[in-house]
């Protein structure tokens, strides 16, 4: 049996307040405005997958004891790869000028890339990362 990615889902506590930090980042997402109050939005990332935003409450519809985990409290991330280090420097900024938590300032890391990290409404960890010259 061979499985294929198809689906990274996102547990959300404000549907709007997500679909604009990564629509901000530079996903293809509806409009905050169009699908700020669905309980479900879902949209095509390249390569077959998909990004999905579920609210909580929509999880709680059918897992009713379901508890948001501490938040922050991530053992997975979502990357984003900009094309160059000064790239990940502007990203970076430019979350930060919206009003999100940088975790992690943009530094060169031992692997050869220049890395930061940000924080998504929800304490949800998102790496900006590219490769060194």
């Amino acid at each position: 049996m061979k499985l294929r990615l198809a689906v990274i889902e996102l547990v959300v506590s404000d549907m709007a307040a997500s679909l604009t930090f990564y629509r901000l980042l530079g996903l293809d997402l509806p409009h905050p405005d169009e699908a700020g109050a669905q309980p479900h939005v879902q949209a095509d990332i390249g390569g077959g997958v998909q990004l999905a935003f579920d609210t909580e409450e929509t999880i709680r519809s059918f897992e009713p004891d379901w508890k948001r985990p501490e938040r922050g409290a991530t053992q997975s991330a979502i990357a984003f790869e900009a094309a160059s280090p000064a790239e990940v420097d502007e990203a970076f900024k430019t979350m930060l000028d919206a009003g999100y938590e940088g975790q992690l300032k943009p530094w060169d890391a031992v692997w050869g890339q220049r890395y930061a990290v940000v924080r998504d409404p929800d304490g949800n960890q998102v790496d900006l990362f590219a490769a060194l010259s």
